[in-house]
């Protein structure tokens, strides 16, 4: 007889194991690693030029190419999972919703959502589905403009998997894959700007690593002062302050504030003299009205 809640505890197990894989360079483990996850894992490739010609479907079955969501002006965040999956790929979805909601942007507007699936046979009817259930999760009206779910080949699901750094493995003993936790943030053009692991997304991140991937198009002064002050660590998962920078910068502002007090100082101190000199030419001038008059 099977116990009460073994599957679920499995399925919990597999997913802690997936995420061992999450962090750099866990595929080379030197402990060694269950067989299930060996070559798992996410390995960081900043600047990696994604597939742009690779054939996909839309949720839709419409034939599309991935270089379709890239404008030049909205980075992408792309989410590699599968629709089927057991648990880890919705806990995935699950953060990056809440990062979402956590943002005041919304895809579509600010950014764009491509979420892939690894298993190259699923459908587009399971993309739909998929796509239906996480909108009314998000609940902001017109993302569905800007998330998009995804199938498509083994060769163009390898290519851009490749591309990005996320390798995974599929079991067929439990019909299912083996895989890591994370996103990643594209740049405009298709490039990796930053690898999000984990299943903890925080929404500052999430904007700061939008801003740069936009290189400025997106945010405001605001944002791009702290881009200036810190900087991504992929260790931790989040922006560390950059302490030369953000000395630099207090320094700048401090000689920007002596700089507008003097010249305030100055402008004031002219204005006063020029005020003067007209009231002493008139006194100088005056008439002697003791001297005017009839002799």
């Amino acid at each position: 007889m099977r116990r009460p809640g073994g599957r679920l505890s499995g399925t919990v197990a597999a997913a802690l194991l997936a995420l061992l894989a999450a962090a750099p360079g866990r595929a080379q483990d030197p402990w060694g690693l269950p067989r299930e996850l060996e070559g798992v894992g996410i390995d960081p490739r900043p600047d990696a030029q994604v597939p742009l010609d690779a054939v996909l479907r839309d949720e839709q079955g419409t034939v599309v190419r991935m270089g379709d969501y890239f404008d030049g002006r909205r980075p992408v965040v792309l989410i590699l999972s599968y629709y089927r999956c057991p648990m880890l790929c919705g806990l995935v979805l699950d953060a990056a919703l809440d990062a979402f909601k956590g943002l005041a942007w919304a895809p579509g507007e600010e950014f764009e959502v491509v979420t892939l699936s690894i298993d190259a046979r699923e459908t587009p009817e399971l993309a739909r589905g998929k796509k239906e259930s996480t909108l009314a999760a998000l609940g902001r009206p017109g993302a569905e403009r800007g998330w998009h779910f995804l199938t498509g080949s083994e060769r163009s699901i390898a290519a851009i998997s490749e591309a990005v750094g996320f390798s995974f493995r599929y079991l067929p003993e439990r019909n299912d894959f083996a895989h890591a936790a994370g996103i990643f943030v594209l740049t405009t053009d298709g490039r990796v700007s930053q690898t999000l692991t984990g299943l903890t997304y925080e929404p500052r991140t999430l904007r700061l690593a939008l801003v740069e991937a936009s290189d400025g198009k997106i945010g405001g002064l605001l944002d791009q002062v702290l881009l200036f002050c810190f900087h991504y660590d992929p260790k931790s998962g989040t922006y560390t302050p950059v302490v030369m920078n953000i000395v630099r910068l207090a320094a700048g502002v401090t000689v920007l504030c002596l700089g507008t007090l003097v010249g305030t100082l100055l402008w004031r101190e002219r204005r006063q003299a020029r005020a003067a000199r007209p009231e002493a030419r008139t006194v100088g001038l005056a008439p002697d009205v003791t001297r005017m008059g009839t002799p």
